[in-house]
């Protein structure tokens, strides 16, 4: 369980108490009982969607870093409107490279065996396996 996280970028967003927080990148948010806390406060769960997109784990001072990695994973993966065929095809080739590669499989959500769902531990990953991800399909870090 990790105690500590960072704001990979700035958090906008209704907080599990139904309070609108504006978070600025940077800051440091502790964890206790499954819940991220800002300003002593349950701001949300630490495997939540807001915790994925906001936060990242700095336990190890690495915060930062992460958040940078698995933003760039995440945008170098991510389906854009308006690609061009030649486009859709080269981000085709950056998953299949995800699909075969044994260190990314680990960082699959199993229940789903045709798609590719990252898990929970790939937002808390070690930042050694995200640098691996992001040179494997070429992200900009």
């Amino acid at each position: 369980m990790h105690r500590q996280y960072v704001a990979r970028k700035r958090a906008r967003f209704k907080g599990c108490n139904g309070q609108q927080v504006n978070i600025p990148y940077g800051s440091i948010l502790e964890a206790q009982d499954g819940y991220l806390l800002w300003n002593g406060e349950p701001l949300c769960v630490d495997t939540s969607m807001n915790a994925h997109n906001f936060f990242s784990q700095n336990d190890d001072g690495l915060g930062k870093e992460r958040g940078e990695l698995v933003a760039a994973i995440l945008a170098r993966l991510e389906n854009q409107p308006g690609m061009s065929e030649k486009q859709r095809e080269e981000r085709q080739a950056r998953w299949d490279k995800v699909w075969e590669d044994s260190l990314c499989q680990k960082y699959k959500r199993p229940e789903h065996e045709d798609f590719w769902l990252w898990s929970h531990d790939f937002y808390d990953a070690p930042v050694e396996d995200l640098r691996h991800i992001a040179l494997l399909i070429g992200a900009k870090v």
